[in-house]
């Protein structure tokens, strides 16, 4: 990786919270091969590393990402957009919560990394879609799958075959987005989010939880309600839940170990 490759993609680490910024703002944060090897890095990185608890995906300047730089040329060596290198899956496999501060356009593949986070907060005013239609592509990235997962099928057939242009309130109104704020309040707001997750939550709950909701989406209520019954047995058996407890009856902060480091579920060894 050259220190330019680097510079694609921005990454911070404070108080427990990653924060990963797209970094191209002289072409709107446009993605390309290179810059995608970078981020799904930066996000293996995040996930390995036991002083990070919340990951937060935005961009620097004043998009988020527009999707794809047409307009860019590939130099001899450059990766492809997909990329070749690190599976596009990446996202999905990532422990931690990720939340998208997503503060400018936010299109195409962007908008597939957007949703591929587990929270997104979008500034008033931001302009969505989903691009690909109308450029003469299908819905990449796993968008159809993602937007019917998040709003369902009628509203993930609308957006994909119109490819319309929509703004962070309808977005708000369609269930794709968390919360909509005033732009100069995003930053802080996704801030305060992130760090109450890192400073009062259990990051093996996170993890968890967050591999409930994916693999129970495909299971049948039944079969849902014995998964989260085998969890909560695995959990009492662990340090986290003593700790949780302990911290409420002896009203003070709570003080939950790095991931790996309190409770372990077998799905996480396994």
């Amino acid at each position: 990786m050259s220190d330019t490759d680097a510079a694609l993609c921005t990454y911070d680490v404070a108080d427990a919270v990653a924060t990963i910024a797209f970094n191209r703002p002289a072409n709107m944060n446009g993605m390309i091969g290179n810059m995608e090897v970078e981020y799904f890095r930066r996000l293996l990185d995040a996930d390995a590393d036991p002083a990070v608890r919340v990951i937060v995906l935005t961009g620097n300047g004043r998009a988020f990402c527009p999707g794809a730089d047409l307009a860019g040329t590939q130099a001899e060596g450059d990766e492809p957009l997909p990329n070749a290198s690190i599976s596009t899956t990446t996202p999905l496999h990532i422990r931690k919560p990720m939340i998208a501060a997503i503060n400018g356009a936010c299109a195409g593949v962007g908008l597939a990394y957007a949703l591929q986070c587990d929270l997104r907060i979008a500034a008033s005013g931001v302009k969505f879609t989903t691009a690909f239609a109308r450029r003469g592509l299908i819905g990449e990235y796993g968008m159809p799958w993602l937007l019917n997962q998040i709003a369902g099928r009628a509203v993930a057939l609308d957006l994909l075959l119109s490819g319309r242009v929509f703004l962070a309130d309808e977005a708000l109104r369609l269930g794709l987005v968390n919360q909509v704020v005033d732009g100069d309040d995003l930053a802080t707001t996704v801030r305060e989010y992130a760090l109450d997750l890192a400073s009062n939550v259990s990051p093996a709950s996170m993890a968890t939880i967050k591999r409930q909701v994916a693999e129970q989406a495909g299971l049948s209520g039944d079969a849902a309600v014995a998964h989260s019954d085998e969890l909560m047995r695995q959990s009492l058996l662990g340090p986290d839940v003593r700790e949780g407890i302990d911290s409420f009856l002896q009203r003070r902060q709570v003080e939950f170990p790095a991931l790996g480091a309190g409770t372990v579920y077998p799905w996480m060894v396994g």
